[in-house]
């Protein structure tokens, strides 16, 4: 018996969402389609909305250090039957700035 899928509430990191067995919602098929916009992007979506695990998403699909891991996390999703010339191509440089203290803290 195959266990239950989890909701990812809070949880922004595409790999956790994929090894630890949660709902994730395939938005694979976009990647193409930035891929010929210029090259700026402008992601402008409401609270909860799904940017960060995007762009978490972005980042491991674009990453070098990842190449070996496509079919582990994108076997099963649109993109691993329809890779890109810019899969896994990039040295992904990655800053977190959600632990990182304001004024006054």
């Amino acid at each position: 018996m195959s266990q239950a899928k989890g909701i990812p509430y809070g949880i922004s990191d595409f790999k956790r969402m994929r090894n630890d067995n949660f709902y994730f919602v395939d938005k694979t098929m976009y990647l193409p389609l930035i891929e010929k916009m210029p090259s700026y992007l402008f992601l402008i979506r409401p609270r909860r909305f799904g940017k960060s695990v995007f762009l978490s998403m972005m980042r491991t699909y674009y990453d070098i250090l990842e190449r070996a891991n496509f079919d582990r996390y994108f076997g099963d999703l649109w993109i691993g039957n329809h890779p890109t010339k810019e899969k896994n191509k990039y040295q992904v440089l990655y800053f977190d700035f959600s632990k990182a203290g304001g004024a006054g803290s």
